[in-house]
């Protein structure tokens, strides 16, 4: 990049000129930066190893795993790789600090070109210590090695996400970070002295050759400012990934010597993840193909379609806060609602809704009840419901939006009772609230549970099940209104066509928070509804005066 030149003229037996150019290297040149605390010390360049998992050899395709620095000899050990494994598609897990920014986008257009889904995490191999996980030692002859992924504390920052977005499928935990920040240009200034002789052709100078003589170095200057080619190719890349331009603003956000971490919810709507992996998948397992068996090893399973009947509506009496569970369990029971805490009450005292059960055309009136009895404290309702009557839903909805109420997912399991009766009547208390706990792992909130769902504000969620169902004609028109109501795209509905009106389809919640229908993720650290303080709680680190609840993504955001 030729950014000034100046002229010195000296005469011998023709005019010598010597040329003094700066030269910058190109924006590629860009060493990465990590954030704060999270920053990797100084990683070696980028290394690939095809590494295939311990437990599953046969079933599982393996993984290319990509750890360290990105350099301008990076994209060539890439396609090195790639021609080794000929016509496979192993996915690649990336955990680097950055690097070279032209390297990443050859890395991601040649990982596109390819077909190859790209996912965060970290790989320990085989037999290797804790302070080396990737040990040479487990590395047999032809590159290859036994191992597995880890998600917690793995990352992606600087330039690595741009070689990420290079994946057909981009995948993440809530346990691994997606960082970015401004792109720093470093020019290396170099003086180019030339030899260049001239002849005097009717009294005007006219050039004969030119020769470099020497090269000598002037010193380096840098900039955080994008140049309109350094913007022209970034914001090109990212439309060629399809992957939002607002990355772009989340990057000029951070300082170089700082990082923004992009949360899971954030790097799903501009495009750079497709999808969240959930607690029971892992970096490096292939997406699911459409017609995958059910005991394939892969994750994002788009559909599961069990046929199950409509839950029945069912009359039941109605049932205050402390609620009252049936003591014969029969497979569907409507839904009740219990006032829950957690945690020592003299102290912390966490509190949530618990609503668990069939919606059926009496539960509006019962949650009615319930919050009456709470004034005008605003305690969030934890669903787990295979649906029910879909008019009740709707006025379930609008009776959460109304009070302002957060939504989520979760089980709540009293303590002393049987996993089979995990709401047993004994251990309910009679008055006030009923001690517990609450899960987001195999919670599920279904069919018509969904509409309830979507009108909390916020509406959040972790690693549960959200299910959609068909609706009969005469309730498209109810329908159109409810999500234009609660702010619901109508591809929803869309969506829930796909299904026939016995059988549930599976929302992933990468979807649901495009959709509208969530619009935030459960921390990793946490559980749905442990986050509002009762009234009898002491102050402490748990429960501050005043506090309010923290929804993520911004909790994890620096």
């Amino acid at each position: 990049m030729r950014l000034a030149f100046s002229l010195h003229l000296k005469h011998l037996f023709s005019l010598i000129l010597l040329v003094f150019l700066l030269l910058g290297l190109p924006i590629g040149a860009v060493a990465s930066q990590a954030a704060g605390e999270k920053r990797p010390a100084g990683q070696p360049p980028m290394r690939f190893i095809l590494v295939h998992h311990l437990l599953c050899m046969e079933e599982c395709p393996g993984w290319i795993s990509a750890e360290g620095r990105i350099t301008s000899d990076t994209p060539a050990e890439l396609r090195k790789i790639l021609k080794k494994i000929g016509n496979r598609k192993p996915p690649i897990v990336f955990r680097s600090e950055g690097g070279d920014v032209d390297a990443a986008y050859a890395m991601g257009r040649m990982i596109r070109k390819a077909g190859l889904e790209t996912a965060v995490g970290g790989t320990r191999l085989k037999d290797c210590p804790a302070d080396d996980l990737r040990c040479d030692a487990a590395i047999a002859k032809d590159g290859t090695a036994l191992g597995n992924t880890y998600s917690d504390g793995a990352y992606c920052f600087s330039a690595c996400p741009l070689a990420f977005a290079g994946g057909t499928s981009r995948v993440a935990s809530q346990w691994a970070f997606i960082g970015v920040h401004q792109i720093t240009t470093i020019y290396n200034k170099v003086r180019v002295s030339y030899r260049i002789e001239y002849k005097i052709v009717n009294g005007k100078k006219k050039e004969i050759s030119r020769k470099e003589v020497a090269r000598k170095s002037a010193g380096q200057s840098s900039s955080t400012k994008l140049g309109k080619k350094a913007t022209v190719a970034l914001t090109s890349y990212l439309k060629e990934m399809g992957v939002e331009k607002d990355l772009l603003d989340h990057m000029m956000s951070a300082t170089p010597d700082s990082i923004k971490i992009v949360p899971p919810a954030e790097a799903i709507r501009i495009g750079l993840m497709t999808d969240m992996l959930s607690y029971s998948e892992w970096p490096g397992m292939p997406r699911c193909a459409p017609d995958a068996a059910a005991e394939a090893v892969c994750h994002s399973r788009r559909t599961v379609k069990t046929p199950v009947a409509e839950a029945p509506v069912l009359k039941a009496p109605a049932q205050n806060a402390s609620g009252g569970a049936s003591e014969s369990l029969p497979k569907t029971r409507p839904m009740d609602f219990l006032l829950m805490s957690n945690g020592n009450c003299l102290e912390e005292c966490r509190q949530w809704i618990s609503a668990d059960g069939d919606i059926t055309p009496d539960t509006p009136a019962q949650l009615e009840a319930v919050l009456k009895t709470l004034g005008e404290r605003k305690l969030p309702i934890v669903l787990q419901s295979n649906g029910g009557d879909m008019d009740a839903a709707f006025a379930m909805g609008r009776i959460i939006r109304a009070a302002g109420l957060e939504t989520s997912i979760g089980r709540t399991q009293l303590p002393n009772c049987p996993k089979l009766d995990p709401r047993c009547k004994a251990s309910i208390a009679k008055s006030g609230s009923t001690e517990g706990e609450v899960f987001a792992g195999r919670a599920y909130c279904l069919s018509t549970c969904t509409l309830v769902l979507m009108s909390g504000t916020p509406r959040i969620v972790g690693y549960s099940d959200i299910g959609l169902v068909r609706p009969t004609t005469s309730q498209y028109t109810k329908f159109f209104a409810y999500f234009d109501e609660m702010g619901v795209s109508a591809e929803t509905y869309e969506t829930m066509m796909l299904a026939t009106s016995i059988e549930r389809e599976k929302l992933l919640p990468s979807h649901a928070f495009k959709l509208g229908v969530i619009n935030g993720v459960i921390p990793y650290d946490e559980e749905p509804g442990l986050h509002v303080c009762g009234p009898e709680a002491k102050e402490s680190l748990r429960c501050p005066r005043n506090q309010k609840p923290e929804i993520t993504p911004a909790a994890l955001a620096n």
